[in-house]
């Protein structure tokens, strides 16, 4: 009697303990959580937690996720919930300053009506008009919003980095200035225009356009002597010939913190396209940033245009007697050579590079230098001597690819010197600007720019195709030039920590063993395919000859018991080799279904086996100490 009651209570205390033990855990370890995941998926980056933290004012998330994408297609239900697990993650470190809701809009309801009021995206999920959601909205208070239309599966590894930008902007709604230092008209030449007649000539360029629809954008001068402190990212696209005391405010603005995005090129096409005064092409439109370069690292030779057999143009060639198509191989089109592990580059299919040059780090360099554009393989280099009046068919039939692939365009990171020990002399008809800063001599925080070898990457015609539609200048891409800058420049006008954020993994863990499984059987099934095909065709080659030989001067052709015999035979070799395909797809579908097995009696059976073996083990061996301690 008394040990049962002993046990009745000792039940009721493990029972009050467990609820006890789970209570706590509600209140007090609700946030606290192991990410044992590859890749650390469920753990967001130190630059999301800063800016997290650093939220002065509520941002109001809506996430509108319509359950029947769930249940339609399952990996968007996995999605889903990893949108929602990492929305709950902003608001538990916001503070209170990140407030969450979520929406079911069923189709034809007020939830579905406000879902598109806010921008986003529907999906038709049926012939009766219904379409599902799976989008979020933001705003703050002073009403600004900002939307993710649709969560699409190819970017979850780039969620994070959505997520944030997108509580960043809402925290941070001003425009980002933009500064633009450069040589080329690309907000329109007015001699060209008039030249034109408002036919279109000297109109701004499409990448311009672009760029003023999501920034605000400054011009400023090639002999500026100092960057001002507002602008925080400044674009310098072919800016030939500076100025020392120029090249010295680019390099203080690095210095100071500021966000540079330099262009430099080894010919410009694009330069070399304006009409000059003198009627006569230019000999040199080279543009580089030599003396910052040296200092910090990056090397880039202006002698020197990269060419290569793949995405070369097609390009016309020859004399007026005698045209030919001719794959001119200093004019690319970048596709493979994508970075799609940076959130500037990831979604885009295609850049257009004419004449660029190569960039590489200095061998004693400390900075990071990470690809964003890339040639293949089969690249190597031209003399720039070439491209000035080229001749697509002597470039190629004079090219040897070797050395390949080369960096059209990186990010570079890292702590840098500066390329001056102060300020340089200036002419005597010069004057510095009033307050002018200080001299520094290198930067508190690694700095963030962006180099690209080519600014021809800017020009409507390599990227674009301009048309007039009732007067009005219509653009249609062709490549993603445009989007490529005006990316990249988003991401270096966010804060340090939204440029820091890495690209994260995908949360479908694909069975990468039945994978390779299915992939060495699709091989072995399409080889044995290939030879069954052409045994037919032999085959029936074979029976061809046979009838042709046996009646070729009869009206009626008689199979001889040989050739009935030959034909039986091959008959019988396809009826075999048909069953051996067959074996190959079964012994594919007995492999996978034997590791299925091994899975489910491991996951099933042996983990809890084993765990009872070691409960078992270490009541014994308790068993025995208590016994031993009675002695």
């Amino acid at each position: 009697m008394r040990r049962s009651v002993l046990a009745i209570v000792a039940v009721i205390a493990a029972a009050a303990i467990a609820v006890g033990v789970n209570m706590f855990a509600d209140t007090r370890l609700a946030n606290v959580q192991l990410d044992l995941t590859q890749g650390r998926l469920y753990t967001l980056s130190p630059g999301t937690q800063k800016i997290l933290a650093d939220l002065k004012e509520p941002v109001t998330l809506r996430l509108f996720y319509s359950r029947q994408l769930g249940a339609a297609v399952p990996s968007y239900g996995t999605y889903a919930d990893h949108v929602r697990e990492m929305l709950r993650d902003y608001a538990a470190l916001s503070n209170g300053k990140v407030r969450l809701e979520f929406y079911d809009p069923e189709p034809f309801s007020d939830t579905e009506d406000r879902a598109i009021a806010y921008g986003l995206q529907g999906v038709p999920i049926d012939q009766g008009g219904s379409e599902i959601f799976f989008g979020i909205a933001g705003s703050n208070l002073l009403d600004d919003e900002r939307t993710i239309p649709f969560f699409q599966a190819d970017r979850e590894r780039f969620l994070e980095y959505d997520l944030t930008k997108l509580v960043y902007e809402l925290s941070s709604p001003k425009r980002p200035v933009v500064g633009v230092m450069t040589s080329l008209p690309i907000d329109g030449d007015p001699r060209q225009m008039m030249m034109m007649q408002g036919r279109g000539g000297g109109q701004p360029w499409a990448s311009a356009t672009l760029l003023r629809q999501t920034n605000s954008v400054r011009s400023v001068p090639t002999d500026a002597q100092l960057i001002d402190p507002d602008i925080s990212v400044l674009l310098v696209a072919q800016a030939a010939d500076l100025s020392q005391p120029t090249l010295y405010a680019i390099d203080q603005f690095v210095m100071r913190g500021g966000k540079l995005m330099v262009m430099v090129d080894p010919w410009s096409e694009a330069m070399a396209a304006q009409p000059s005064p003198s009627g006569m092409p230019p000999q040199d439109t080279h543009s580089d940033l030599k003396p910052l370069f040296d200092a910090w690292g990056i090397q880039f030779n202006p002698k020197q245009v990269v060419g290569d057999l793949t995405g070369a143009w097609r390009v016309r060639t020859g004399g007026n007697d005698r045209m030919q198509a001719v794959n001119y191989i200093a004019w690319i089109n970048v596709r493979d050579g994508l970075n799609h592990d940076d959130p500037a580059t990831a979604d885009l299919k295609q850049v257009t590079i004419a004449s660029a040059g190569a960039l590489s780090k200095a061998p004693d360099a400390k900075i990071e230098m990470t690809p964003l554009l890339s040639t293949s393989d089969l690249s190597g280099t031209i003399p720039v001597e070439e491209v000035k009046n080229p001749q697509p068919a002597k470039i190629l039939a004079g090219f040897k690819p070797e050395g390949g692939p080369r960096i059209v365009a990186a990010r570079v990171r890292g702590m840098l010197k500066s390329a001056f020990s102060g300020p340089p002399a200036l002419d005597k008809d010069q004057k510095r600007p009033d307050n002018f800063p200080a001299h520094i001599a290198e930067t508190a925080q690694p700095a963030n720019m962006v180099v690209v070898a080519d600014s021809d990457i800017l020009a409507d015609r390599f990227w674009v195709r301009i048309a007039d539609f009732f007067g009005q200048q219509t653009a249609t891409p062709f490549a993603d030039n445009g989007p490529f800058v005006v990316n990249l420049i988003g991401t270096l006008s966010g804060s340090d920590a939204l440029i820091g954020l890495r690209s994260r993994g995908d949360t479908n863990r694909p069975f990468t063993l039945v994978a390779n499984m299915q992939s060495q059987a699709e091989a072995q099934f399409r080889q044995e395919q290939q030879a069954l095909q052409k045994h037919l065709e032999d085959t029936q080659k074979q029976i061809r000859q046979l009838r042709s030989g046996a009646g070729a001067d009869k009206a009626d052709a008689v199979i001889t018991p040989e050739q009935r015999e030959a034909i039986d035979a091959a008959q019988r070799d396809i009826l075999d080799t048909r069953r051996k395909l067959r074996a190959v797809q079964l012994d594919l579908n007995r492999d996978i279904a034997r590791l299925q097995t091994e899975m489910r009696v491991f996951t099933i059976a042996a983990v809890p086996a084993v765990l009872t073996v070691v409960a078992i083990s270490l009541g014994i061996a308790q068993r025995r100490r208590r016994a031993r301690a009675r002695r």
